[in-house]
């Protein structure tokens, strides 16, 4: 009998089957630790003016006085919001929604004409990352020597220069955290908090997530904060055109590059390969690669090549702020840098327009603003009685708030309704910033018909007589 043949196939199908094989494929981009340099410049030196405006504004408003109080308060407790002379209450969230959409439409205007000037100088996140990095650069050395730090291993220098690191870290963001708190607590009660050692829970929570939210993303985050969470870098390319200033590398100029020397070839241009535009990038990304969602315009590497070029003797620009029309220009007799960017633009009008219109807006409101609020309700317990036949009352129940810092005496009197007569009274007063429930009745001067009867309440000033606030009521007569 002769045996069956058996084909490599058949053997293969005979074999048990293996398990399947998998490969694991990671999300996460390796992060890579970046020693940045630091840098010297104008631009440097405007970031650094930009960062003492921001944090004398910052740490200096909430213990400024006006009047006997803090001159800027968000007191959340209270609902009242001191903007110097101006107190707001929540029924005044159009202001703040009005400020909310200058500010996106500024955000939007300053990004169309000059990119990410704002994350480069004016972010919080990028001002105390530069502030953080100074105090790097003060403790562990330059980058030279953190880098030869980091390649020793955990030596006990740098035990002891990382270790005061992270403790003027930590002291600066519980500073700030405390700062921050004042701004919504009064300065004073977190003084005498502080002094016993003893703060309200609201306080605690606020000084801890707002210093350890500095901590982790100025100090330890930095820039990856902007790349991974930050959704302007996302967007930011829908509000650039061809005349929006960005940081952009010559390559007609620049390319190829060659290092400087002897041997440098001919056809060499200004670039000489430093790499000094990387070093001091806090994002550590290469400029000469074009712009990328990671550049915050902070223009570091403008200073550190205008210094290169300054040492060569070439003139500077080789980066630079610059629109995209202006690199793409090849015209002899109309080089790149000859051209200036289009400052009136149909983006550039838009927005310049809608602010101009929402502050207007802001501004009337804020002129038509009443100095005393009042809101009429009619009480239910009960809604009318009858003192005496054919005389009917009625009681209503006044909320009055004074939006002034000022005592303000009133007076309450009835209008469009000669029938109806207002229950004898000494008058309103109100507590500046303050506010009140008043109950006063109505009742019928002479016989009237079963009906619904409309009048005016009216408060009007004691000394001037002028009407500062007026709401129309109902007075029901039962059949």
């Amino acid at each position: 009998m002769i045996a069956p043949r058996i084909t490599p196939l058949m053997m293969a199908a005979m074999q048990t089957p293996s398990a399947p094989q998998y490969r694991t494929i990671s999300v996460y981009t390796k992060f890579d630790p970046v020693y940045v340099r630091e840098s010297q410049g104008r631009f440097t030196r405007l970031r650094w003016f930009c960062v003492l405006l921001t944090q004398l504004v910052f740490f200096c408003t909430p213990w400024l006085q006006w009047n006997g109080r803090q001159a800027v308060l968000l007191d959340m407790a209270a609902r009242k919001f001191y903007l110097f002379g101006l107190i707001l209450y929540p029924h005044d969230l159009i202001y703040l929604a009005l400020l909310l959409i200058v500010c996106a439409f500024g955000l939007f205007l300053v990004t169309t004409i000059a990119g990410r000037v704002w994350c480069g100088y004016g972010c919080p996140q990028s001002v105390y990352t530069l502030i953080m990095m100074w105090i790097e650069n003060r403790t562990e050395g330059n980058r030279s020597h953190r880098m030869r730090l980091a390649r020793e291993g955990w030596t006990t220098e740098r035990l002891l220069r990382t270790g005061s690191k992270h403790a003027l870290w930590l002291l600066f963001s519980a500073l700030a955290g405390f700062t921050f708190t004042a701004w919504f607590v009064p300065a004073s009660e977190l003084i005498s908090g502080l002094q016993q050692w003893h703060f309200s829970a609201g306080a605690t929570t606020s000084m801890l997530l707002y210093g350890g939210l500095m901590y982790a993303n100025a100090g330890l985050m930095r820039t990856q904060f902007c790349r991974y969470l930050c959704p302007y870098a996302r967007f930011q390319g829908s509000m650039l055109d061809q005349d929006s200033l960005i940081i952009s590398y010559d390559n007609q100029r620049g390319e190829p590059r060659a290092k400087p020397g002897a041997d440098r070839p001919a056809g060499a241009n200004s670039c000489i390969d430093c790499g000094l535009c990387v070093q001091v990038c806090p994002a550590g990304i290469d400029i000469r690669k074009g712009l990328q969602h990671d550049c915050t315009a902070c223009a570091a590497c403008i200073d550190a090549c205008d210094h290169v070029m300054d040492k060569l003797d070439l003139p500077r620009g080789l980066i630079s702020y610059s629109s995209a029309r202006q690199m793409q220009s090849t015209k002899p007799e109309q080089t790149a840098r000859k051209l200036r960017p289009r400052l009136l633009r149909p983006r550039v009008l838009v927005y310049s327009a809608l602010m101009l219109l929402m502050c207007l807006s802001a501004g009337v409101l804020l002129a038509k603003r009443d100095s005393v609020r009042m809101h009429v309700q009619t009480d239910r317990m009960p809604a009318v009685r009858e003192p005496a036949p054919g005389q009917f009352e009625q009681v209503y129940r006044l909320h009055l708030l004074n939006t002034r810092e000022e005592t303000g005496n009133y007076d309450l009197n009835i209008e469009d309704a000669p029938a109806l007569t207002l229950n004898p009274h000494d008058g309103i007063r109100l507590a500046p910033a303050g506010g009140g429930l008043i109950s006063v009745t109505v009742r019928n001067a002479v016989t009237l018909k079963p009906g619904h009867y409309r009048f005016r309440l009216t408060l009007r000033d004691k000394a001037t007589q002028q009407t500062v606030a007026s709401e129309q009521a109902m007075f029901r007569v039962p059949g």
